[in-house]
């Protein structure tokens, strides 16, 4: 398997189906579980924020949001193993992408929950935001790369929908420069920010940042188990950057697991 920049293996082919078969077939056997971790914690900030600003339809940008796993976690109640079954089970392969929609539309619509939230997807590929708006995950998506170019008026208009922004796993390939962005799209109105961010990634520059925005923020205690390290390199080489920032990995990454922490942001005023 090839290796990124980062040390990590390159996973970006399985993000560019026209479906989430690969995305799934490949992660679960990397045991990936970290949107199941982080739902009661995007689920509790929700309920804060509706009832801080009254909003009873928060609306929730999922930066790097691939297929809409956070959205289908969040909003319909579905769980990582559920999803695995879905699209890797055991007849995955009898499925065409057509039949697959038919039965995730299936999901959403048997699902009626009285705490309502809409879902934005924010990602660069194509393939993973149409999949998802067409399932009903997501309620409207964002296709574009704020790390190498402003948005367009129209992306900017969405963004600006935002009450919430959430990742589970992106920051550390995106960085202060999309949340920069995402930021000035609101002008004075500032969403409310949670962050699963890789203890190999320092968050430093995004909180500064945000600090310059004027947001507070605070790291949640806990440690969250992301995947297992595909290969004896990739945990190698993630070992050296981890000791190359600073981090202590023994009793966590050196037994074979990648681990994120949680930063939450407010605006302080």
């Amino acid at each position: 398997m090839r290796v990124d920049t980062t040390g990590k293996i390159s996973l970006g082919h399985i993000y560019t189906r026209p479906d989430p078969r690969a995305y799934f077939g490949t992660l679960r056997g990397l045991d990936y579980h970290i949107p199941e971790l982080a739902k009661p914690h995007f689920r509790g900030l929700i309920a804060e924020y509706r009832e801080a600003h009254r909003v009873p339809v928060p609306t929730v940008l999922d930066i790097g949001c691939s297929y809409g796993i956070n959205a289908a976690l969040v909003k319909y109640d579905a769980t990582m193993d559920d999803l695995y079954d879905r699209y890797s089970g055991r007849d995955a392969h009898r499925h065409t992408r057509g039949t697959l929609l038919t039965r995730d539309r299936e999901l959403v619509r048997s699902v009626d929950r009285e705490d309502q939230v809409r879902f934005l997807g924010l990602d660069a590929s194509a393939e993973a935001l149409s999949y998802a708006l067409e399932a009903g995950f997501l309620d409207g998506a964002v296709h574009a790369d704020l790390e190498n170019g402003d948005p367009t008026d129209r992306q900017r208009s969405q963004l600006a929908e935002t009450d919430l922004a959430i990742s589970t796993g992106c920051l550390g390939y995106v960085t202060e420069r999309t949340i920069s962005r995402i930021v000035a799209a609101h002008g004075e109105r500032r969403p409310w920010m949670a962050h699963f961010v890789l203890r190999m990634f320092p968050f430093d520059a995004v909180a500064e940042t945000l600090a310059a925005a004027g947001y507070e923020t605070v790291r949640r205690d806990g440690l969250f188990r992301q995947r297992r390290f595909a290969t004896p390199e990739e945990r190698s080489l993630v070992l050296d950057r981890l000791a190359d920032v600073g981090v202590d990995p023994s009793g966590l990454e050196t037994g074979g697991w990648f681990y994120a922490q949680l930063y939450i942001s407010r605006p302080s005023t």
